[in-house]
């Protein structure tokens, strides 16, 4: 297997090196290649999924985490300088066979290290019944691209809250359930990340081509689709989100946000509430374009004196009932 390398040690963002895989298919001679790389933090989620049910927005722009789409589907995963990424790209044309070849491969390498390593499911490699590695594939004409993580290090309580949607006791559950069903590698050996990957690229490639400066603009060229708001949140459905809540004394609620790209687009409210104001211009017609996140609904519904439109609803029930959209 070929190793590519890169003629520099830039930090790039996770696009580039989905689109260094497209550039190695579509465009070197027909062999294995393979490599690996590193990001700033980072969430991926998968083609075809739904981005607000996968990733809590507010938290990843709050701690400055970045989040990208992919073309391969699975599911959605975290990466930071503290996990590996590994990129397989191979002629290979048949699915079930390449993703069990390279599966088997990495499994093989972690095992020639002393480590308990065995795929299992459609896309895990487990050390001690945890989770070490999840891997994803896609396939272009005449070429097929696996590619996965491997977690050496990573922060699992930023994975955890980061890769669960943004409501307070799935995000505690998240946490939990990472912790006890993930693993990292540094946990069982006690060679550096640097000599890992080295190890890595030993026992998997016997040769290696370096990529030129022509090579890396042309990467960039492929780059610039992953960039677009259209290809990282075109493919996002608007949904509706649906809450139910009683308040004593002022009746049973049934809120219905619709949502897309992290922001709410229409708003309704049903119940048995009494009216006394205009509920659409005076409360939902302020919710429309605003950020699907708990702080700026709270603020642009701060002016609202919700006794004005709701018989005996106070602002403090008006804060409960949003509390409960997340």
């Amino acid at each position: 297997m070929v190793y590519v390398s890169l003629p520099d040690e830039r930090q790039r963002r996770l696009p580039f090196y989905l689109a260094m895989e497209e550039y190695i298919a579509r465009t070197l001679p027909a062999n294995d290649y393979f490599f690996m790389w590193q990001v700033r933090p980072t969430v991926i989620f998968g083609r075809n999924q739904l981005v607000e049910a996968e990733v809590d927005t507010a938290y990843c722009r709050a701690n400055g985490i970045e989040m990208y789409r992919r073309k391969s589907g699975g599911g959605c995963v975290y990466a930071d300088f503290s996990n590996i990424m590994f990129s397989y790209v191979t002629p290979e044309a048949n699915v079930n066979f390449t993703f069990n070849r390279y599966m088997l491969m990495v499994e093989h390498v972690l095992r020639k290290l002393g480590l308990d390593a065995r795929t299992t499911g459609r896309n895990d490699i487990l050390i001690d019944g945890k989770k070490v590695s999840g891997n994803a594939f896609y396939h272009l004409p005449a070429r097929s691209i696996v590619h996965g993580t491997m977690l050496y290090d990573t922060d699992l309580e930023r994975m955890a809250r980061s890769t669960t949607p943004s409501n307070e006791k799935l995000k505690s559950k998240g946490v939990q359930s990472v912790r006890q069903h993930v693993t990292t590698l540094n946990q069982y050996l006690s060679i550096s990340i640097d000599e890992f990957k080295a190890f890595v690229r030993e026992n998997l490639c016997s040769t290696e081509i370096m990529l030129d400066e022509a090579a890396v603009r042309l990467i960039e060229d492929i780059e610039s689709e992953y960039l677009t708001e259209e290809f990282i949140f075109g493919r996002n459905p608007a949904y509706t989100l649906v809450r139910r809540a009683r308040i004593e004394g002022v009746g049973e609620f049934e809120m219905r946000l619709e949502v897309k790209n992290a922001v709410v687009r229409k708003a309704n409210m049903l119940g048995d509430f009494f009216l006394v104001g205009d509920l659409d211009a005076g409360l939902l017609a302020r919710l429309k374009g605003v950020p699907f996140e708990r702080e700026a609904i709270e603020a642009a519904l701060r002016d609202v004196e919700p006794s004005t439109i709701i018989m005996n609803m106070t602002k403090e029930q008006l804060n409960e009932l949003i509390i409960k959209l997340f």
